[in-house]
């Protein structure tokens, strides 16, 4: 006879491991599955950044900001030896698109959705621009600085995990997702652990599986709902070199966009970029081009530092497929399920700063088909400790 569980996580990412925290702490019996090792995916290959999103402000994602804003807050008092608060710089050239004016009143909007009490701001005067960290002043304007947060990504995947297992979750790493079939109460769950096909029942089943999400949903009987959307690409780069000040959002000379320089143990970290990608989840990379395009930006604004990559790497986002640029598509996470009853959840991008309240709401979805059990934690309280 096959095990059961309340609900089963197919991904050991930061979504995974979220939604089998929220799930163990609701008291249900909890499995996860992960082919690979925790957070081998874009959770390792994210920006490191614990942030409300100063750049959805422009695109009106309002909702999306003060949500991140608000788990961010959260993250920083639960998690204070994972997620630390940094100051960012941003400076406005004779060339920038974005005025000065432009600039306050996003950081403004920043702090009033933040809740006024946190997220500051100010202008940095002429005469300590000289202290940035050999910022390129040739037709520097103005310099803003606000307070927003760093992580790393893994360190905080496997803090997650840890708690999950804490409260009963069983997180099963190098096993691969098979399959799965509906029945009456659920689904049965086919996977493959050390070489033999096992099987498990579960009430609720949550595809928590970035972007091999449309891969495992082919894997479930019958068919179930699909969401048309791409994945988008995005690079980093590290380089040698020190910033003492702090973090930097600077324009990239060629385009504009907003890329992060930022200190990252030891060396600097440049990012992101943004591409459509349809090839295999498994093979992303950096290309040539995006590489010299966050070199040109590092360089361009931190001429003294050596734009030599000593690392680089790729990860993948999945963004609801709409018209327009990839950087004003929508960032918010959509939860697709199962119909009538939310038997099968698949979560459909998300960002890392917002993975606790993501869950949360997987939860509340899926508490319409399990059974009632008394809460034992509150995921906005538990502390989260470094392994």
């Amino acid at each position: 006879m096959s095990a059961s569980y309340d609900v089963v996580v197919i991904g050991g990412g930061i979504q995974g491991v979220g939604v089998a925290q929220a799930s163990a702490v609701r008291g249900y019996r909890t499995l996860l599955l992960e082919q690979n090792t925790l957070a081998v995916g874009t959770s390792s290959r994210s920006s490191k950044l614990v942030h409300g999103g100063l750049r959805y402000l422009e695109s009106g994602r309002l909702r999306l900001v003060r949500e991140s804003l608000r788990e961010r807050e959260i993250l920083l008092r639960i998690a204070p030896g994972l997620v630390a608060r940094k100051d960012f710089f941003i400076p406005i050239y004779a060339s920038s698109r974005r005025t000065a004016g432009h600039v306050r009143a996003g950081l403004l909007l920043y702090r009033l959705l933040a809740g006024g009490s946190v997220g500051g701001f100010e202008r940095v005067p002429p005469r300590a621009w000289d202290s940035l960290d050999g910022l390129d002043t040739t037709g520097l304007k103005a310099v803003f600085r606000y307070g927003d947060a760093q992580t790393d990504d893994v360190a905080l995947t496997h803090a997650v995990a840890r708690s999950a297992a804490e409260f009963g979750a069983e997180i099963r790493t190098g096993t691969r997702f098979v399959g799965a079939e509906r029945n009456g109460a659920g689904y049965e769950v086919r996977y493959v652990r050390e070489g033999a096909v096992m099987s498990c029942e579960t009430s609720g089943l949550v595809n928590a599986t970035g972007p091999w999400v449309a891969q495992t949903l082919s894997r479930v009987l019958p068919g179930p709902p699909r969401l048309p959307h791409d994945l988008v690409a995005g690079t980093h780069i590290i380089t040698e070199g020190s910033l003492s000040r702090g973090c930097y959002y600077v324009e990239a000379p060629p385009d504009h966009r907003g890329v992060f320089i930022l200190p990252w143990r030891g060396r600097l970290l440049t990012g992101t970029t943004e591409r459509l990608y349809t090839g295999d989840p498994a093979l992303v990379a950096p290309t040539p081009e995006e590489i010299a395009y966050l070199q040109g930006a590092l360089a361009a604004h931190f001429p003294g530092l050596s734009t030599v990559v000593a690392e680089s790497f790729a990860g993948l986002r999945v963004l609801p497929r709409s018209g327009g640029n990839l950087n004003a598509r929508s960032r918010e996470v959509v939860l697709l399920a199962d119909a009538p009853l939310p038997r099968l959840i698949s979560i459909f991008g998300g960002k890392l700063t917002a993975y606790r309240r993501t869950a949360e709401r997987v939860m509340d979805r899926l508490k319409l088909v399990l059974p009632e059990r008394p809460a034992r934690a509150d995921t906005s309280r538990l502390m989260l400790a470094m392994g």
